[in-house]
């Protein structure tokens, strides 16, 4: 793989570190920065954090490194990663009972259930993710039900929901085909599924303007999709399913995003006509089922074909239960995925589709200082990340 192996011969080392570092000021050199951003990679660069947010990115040659900041050194340095689609602290990693709280499939339609009472920031699943480079991720309610609930986006460090947490709300998680059936096995049929979101939605449109009705947070959180405040996120992975995902959003003027997309490749010319953005399954997801017309080669095909996309760790029913993004993005690079299109899945892409490029997702003057630092090509299985930044926190120094 040819990816990065200028900064390979450089040889630049990671800095030492002593202790968990806690500076909100720091300075990052990489032998590539991979910005993904305005200024593409730069050779031998720096990025400067001051208060949490990058205050410079260019050449070392151009760079005023102020005096006494901490500097960290690697070969690789890209922005922080970013999971476009998970259930890390809802999907507790005892795998128990008692720390499971990514579905309530007591009821098929649950759009008001919030990812915020149920996050859990100091799960070990969300420090695994960390100390892998992932410092975002928009996590929330999982499969298993017509309309699960919402989602939100955090970083992966804090001591609160509230520390962690960048946006609330961000979509509501919506599932067409067997990811629809509660534990009773209903709704059983895809004309069931559709007819009772279509009914929620239109019960949603005709109650926006009454402003003598009773509180309902059903239909509170239907009228704000119908309003165009929150995206109806979509797992569908059947063409069939897909189709009718794009369907409500054409009849009810609300914004789908397309989840999962397992048949993706089979209906190009239809994704593209229709303009909206996919949270491709994980590379490596079992292609049994719905997905059994899942591809290794599927981001690459999407790429090509101009359809914008992110990938997502998504959600397994088995341990670990949480995937890891950059190895997802590893593979995808190992069947014709472009290394820039696969960091881009996992950084800016990500974060535009999920609403939070504005902070995240590259190395841009004024964004959040979110780094993760490489010893080699990050999409090769023998490479470590040796450091992890937050916000100009240095959260992790273990080579992973």
């Amino acid at each position: 793989m040819s990816i990065l192996k200028s900064a390979f011969a450089a040889g630049l080392a990671i800095a030492s570190f002593s202790g968990a570092a806690m500076a909100q000021d720091v300075a990052v050199r990489g032998g590539q920065v991979w910005t993904m951003g305005p200024q593409g990679v730069i050779a031998d660069g720096v990025v400067v954090i001051e208060d949490g947010r990058i205050t410079a990115v260019g050449p070392a040659s151009d760079i005023a490194i102020p005096q006494g900041m901490q500097v960290l050194e690697a070969p690789i340095v890209t922005p922080g990663l970013v999971d476009a689609h998970s259930t890390v602290g809802l999907t507790g990693y005892l795998n128990q009972f008692d720390d499971q709280d990514q579905l309530d499939d007591s009821s098929p339609m649950q759009p008001h259930l919030r990812a915020i009472d149920a996050y859990n920031p100091h799960d070990r699943l969300v420090e695994w993710l960390r100390e892998l480079g992932i410092t975002t991720v928009h996590t929330g309610h999982g499969p298993g039900a017509l309309v699960s609930g919402g989602t939100m986006v955090v970083k992966t460090t804090g001591n609160t929901v509230e520390a962690a947490l960048v946006e609330e709300g961000t979509m509501i998680a919506a599932n067409l085909g067997t990811w629809a059936l509660d534990r009773s096995g209903t709704p059983g049929t895809r004309g069931r599924q559709m007819a009772m979101i279509r009914q929620a939605l239109i019960g949603a449109r005709a109650s926006m303007d009454d402003e003598s009705r009773s509180r309902d947070l059903v239909n509170e959180a239907f009228i704000e999709v119908i309003r165009g405040e929150t995206p109806l996120l979509v797992t569908a992975n059947r063409r069939q399913d897909m189709q009718s995902a794009l369907r409500l959003e054409e009849e009810f003027g609300i914004t789908v995003i397309l989840d999962g997309a397992a048949d993706a490749h089979l209906m190009l010319d239809e994704l593209r006509a229709w303009g909206g953005s996919i949270i491709l399954h994980p590379t490596m997801a079992r292609n049994e089922g719905e997905l059994q017309n899942a591809a290794f080669t599927t981001a690459a095909v999407l790429a090509e074909a101009g359809i914008p996309f992110a990938l997502q760790s998504g959600y397994e029913a088995y341990v670990p239960k949480v995937r890891v993004v950059l190895w997802e993005a590893g593979q995808a690079v190992a069947n014709d995925l472009s290394p820039q299109d696969a960091l881009a899945s996992i950084t800016i892409d990500a974060a535009r589709i999920v609403g939070v490029d504005d902070r995240v997702g590259s190395l841009e003057v004024g964004k959040d200082g979110d780094v993760a630092m490489f010893d080699g090509d990050p999409f090769e299985y023998t490479s470590h990340v040796t450091g992890v930044v937050i916000e100009g926190e240095v959260v992790s120094t273990t080579a992973r």
